[in-house]
């Protein structure tokens, strides 16, 4: 035998050895992602109630969504919900990795301490708890109650029940605090130590070096982050029971979606709603990554 074959020998068993240890990945993204986003894509073209067999309607779902008043207050809600808690967000975790730079003493409490909340999650035991703070006899109005003013019902108050859920998202900013940490101790010093020789001020040197220095961290958190947003939903659900109250002031479009697919039973209408939020996902990150070129800074 030639020594081409046996190389090609080796090189196929090799290969076969390489897709086994893909096979459980691969099996799951088709099984779990693909094939079940090509059928809820079919869906989104029917008239479906999961209990009879889905008919065929065309676009009707997508004409009816622009249509549909409590959709597109789903849209308004959601937008405010978006804009608002990633930039808070997003500050409050360069606020809190700038200071923690500084060279605490107990540093790893303090990142563990403001990490936990992330670590937790949008879980229904933190939006209970969140419920109870914010309840007309919670926490917030008792702490209120001290100094002799009196409380608003944030829950059940339109006014304000979409900000508690702006709050509790704000929150939990442990996981972008933690990378721009790493990225902080990154950052060459020498920049600083010539700055401090020209007599620059703690805003000058945070907007004119951290910030620029710091522009693929902020870059990759608000992607992430704007992604994240657009798909909470335990924490609309479980704050307004259910229901994206008061007067619809919390209905998110995932909590839309929801009512829609489960509580109306109208599975072919809900996938269309999906099929929408995955399309607005990706124009968002395709404009970030559009206006990247403009304000992210790379070290080459």
């Amino acid at each position: 035998m030639s020594a081409t074959p046996v190389r090609k020998h080796k090189r196929h068993k090799h290969n076969l050895a390489g897709y086994a240890f893909l096979a459980p990945w691969l099996i799951g993204l088709f099984a779990f992602t693909l094939i079940p986003m090509v059928y809820s894509l079919y869906l989104s073209l029917t008239k479906f109630n999961l209990l009879t067999a889905p008919q065929w309607t065309g676009v009707d779902n997508y004409v009816r969504l622009f249509s549909d008043e409590r959709y597109l207050q789903s849209i308004k809600v959601t937008l405010l919900y978006v804009f608002t808690s990633v930039p808070l967000k997003l500050a409050a975790a360069l606020l809190v990795a700038v200071a923690l730079n500084r060279g605490l003493k107990a540093l790893g409490f303090y990142r563990a301490t403001f990490y936990l909340p992330s670590l937790l999650g949008a879980s229904v035991a933190v939006s209970v708890m969140w419920r109870q703070i914010f309840s007309r006899d919670g926490l917030v109005n008792q702490f209120l109650g001290l100094f002799g003013v009196e409380g608003a019902d944030w829950i059940g108050d339109p006014r304000y029940a979409m900000w508690t859920l702006v709050l509790l998202s704000a929150w939990q900013f442990g996981t972008p605090m933690l990378i721009f940490l790493a990225g902080l101790k990154q950052l060459p010093q020498d920049l600083y130590e010539a700055a401090a020789i020209d007599g620059a001020g703690r805003f000058t040197v945070f907007f004119k070096i951290t910030l620029p220095l710091l522009s693929p961290m902020v870059f990759f958190n608000l992607v992430l982050e704007t992604i994240n947003a657009f798909q909470t939903f335990t924490p609309a659900y479980v704050i307004s029971g259910g229901l994206g109250g008061p007067i619809d002031s919390t209905l998110l479009y995932t909590l839309y979606l929801y009512l829609k697919g489960f509580g109306s039973m109208q599975m072919g209408y809900a996938s269309a709603m999906a099929w929408v939020l995955f399309a607005v996902i990706g124009l968002f990150t395709a404009l970030y990554f559009w206006s990247a070129r403009k304000w992210v800074n790379y070290a080459d």
